[in-house]
């Protein structure tokens, strides 16, 4: 259970974000440069090494992790630029917003969120302390995806309050997604290579939290503030 209940810590992580997101911007910056660095310190101090311990442990082959890491890289990076490229280019042609293209944008991020709470679940599954700071960073991370929900929303023209149902709907997705791993369970070998997936994700998702798109063109100089993150979780794997 203990990835459910703490899968629930981001259901507050994705409210809080979606709430400033509806009330102000100010010192975003340093949230999001914190975020960014909270996810390359989980890659770099957690998730690769233990891959390491994983591979040499049950005598595995490191390379079938090694390109899931890739393919989790390019998966997340082809997915955001389909769903983001009509989006991307409408300041071409002037106003040209829909409240429908908001939602499934809000969709898209809430089956996003889905997939952070499988993460922390698998995580555990792994060990627990490899659990705790996946679930660190997915809690780090999912401010940020509260945030995007919310802007997004308003950018294609919907009102607050549904801006605010979708952010509970994204709230809730990886509650779900930590649930729904009590219900099956990984042998070594495939929790290897899922752990390369989720380091490639990782490794996507920090540069892109840190360098806003088109989600988060208003916020700036997120990169001086990356070290912070990866700082934390450095002393969190030491001591863990």
């Amino acid at each position: 259970m203990l990835p459910v209940i703490l899968s629930i810590t981001t259901f507050f992580s994705t409210l809080t974000g979606g709430i400033t997101a509806l009330r102000n911007q100010k010192r975003l910056n340093l949230i999001m440069g914190y975020t960014a660095g909270v996810l390359l310190g989980v890659v770099a101090f957690d998730v690769l090494p233990e891959i390491s311990n994983i591979t040499n442990k049950y005598n595995l082959n490191i390379t079938h992790s090694m390109v899931a890491l890739v393919l989790g890289f390019l998966l997340f990076h082809i997915l955001e630029k389909t769903i983001l490229m009509h989006h991307g280019h409408e300041n071409q042609y002037g106003e040209h917003t829909h409240p429908h293209a908001g939602i499934a944008g809000a969709i898209a991020l809430s089956g996003h969120s889905f997939l952070d709470g499988i993460g922390i679940g698998l995580a555990f599954q792994v060990n627990n302390t490899v659990g705790i700071t996946v679930a660190i960073a997915v809690i780090a991370h999912d401010f940020s995806d509260g945030l995007n929900t919310v802007v997004f929303m308003l950018r294609h023209k919907n009102r607050s309050r549904n801006a605010f149902k979708m952010l509970l709907v994204d709230a809730l997705a990886p509650v779900i997604g930590a649930a729904s791993t009590l219900l099956f369970t990984l042998s070594q070998s495939w929790l290897a290579i899922y752990l390369g997936f989720f380091a490639g994700f990782l490794l996507y998702m920090a540069p892109a939290t840190s360098c806003p798109g088109p989600f988060q063109r208003l916020l700036t100089k997120h990169h001086r503030h990356d070290h912070l993150g990866t700082v934390f979780i450095f002393i969190v794997t030491r001591f863990a």
